[in-house]
Parts: structure tokens; C-alpha cells; sequence
């Protein structure tokens, strides 16, 4: 019983941080914020759907849904942070920041967005 309600706890938190995961992509104004969104409440919920799938039992090896979280984790964020340069090194938009770049003089940005960039 108890492990039946830890279980649908685990479950139903990863599908409502997936939930927002896929809110944040599709509603964030720029590829920061939604990098973020994908990366960070996304491995988190997928991260606690395997965990409720361990729980409940429904794994014949529980070495691989423990490998598999670990490699997520630690890939996720190697991912976004690529992810995150690469974006900022090819001029893409940044929404809503103040004050003067922080990177400006260290990393060499696009001065304008790929697509603007590119003719039709």
C-alpha cells in the first residue's frame, strides 16, 4: 500500500514537471529561458517517472534505472550548457536582460541571429 502511493506520488510528480517542461518550451520568449525549461524540469521529471517505475517494481534490473538517472543528470546539464554557448556565440536574442553583456569581451558573439543572417 505504501509503496503503491510513493509510487503514484513519483509518477505524478515527473508527468507535472514534464508538464511544465513542455509549458516552458512552447511559452518562453527566448532559447535561454527555454533551454532552461527543457533541461531542467525535464530531467527532473523524467528522472522522478523512472524512480516511480523502480518503485513500484516494474523493473527487472534496478541497476539500470539507477545508471540510467545518473547519466541524465550528468548529461543534462553538459547538454544545456552547449547548448547555451552555442546560442549565445551565434547572436541569438537575449529577452529581459538589463545592464551591459557580461560576456561581451570574453566570448565572440554573432552580432546579429542566424536567422537574420540568412537570406531567403
Amino acid at each position: 500500500m505504501i509503496r503503491a502511493l510513493a509510487a503514484t506520488a513519483l509518477l505524478a510528480s515527473g508527468v507535472a514537471f514534464i508538464a511544465i517542461a513542455s509549458l516552458g518550451v512552447a511559452r518562453l520568449p527566448d532559447v535561454f529561458q527555454r533551454m532552461h525549461a527543457a533541461t531542467k524540469a525535464g530531467g527532473i521529471g523524467t528522472s522522478l517517472v523512472v524512480l516511480g517505475v523502480l518503485v513500484a517494481g516494474g523493473v527487472a534490473r534496478p541497476l539500470t534505472c539507477v545508471l540510467t538517472i545518473a547519466f541524465m543528470l550528468l548529461s543534462l546539464s553538459v547538454a544545456s550548457q552547449l547548448l547555451g554557448r552555442a546560442a549565445y556565440l551565434s547572436g541569438a536574442p537575449i529577452e529581459g536582460m538589463q545592464g551591459p553583456d557580461p560576456l561581451d569581451g570574453v566570448l565572440d558573439r554573432a552580432d546579429a541571429a542566424a536567422s537574420e543572417r540568412v537570406g531567403p
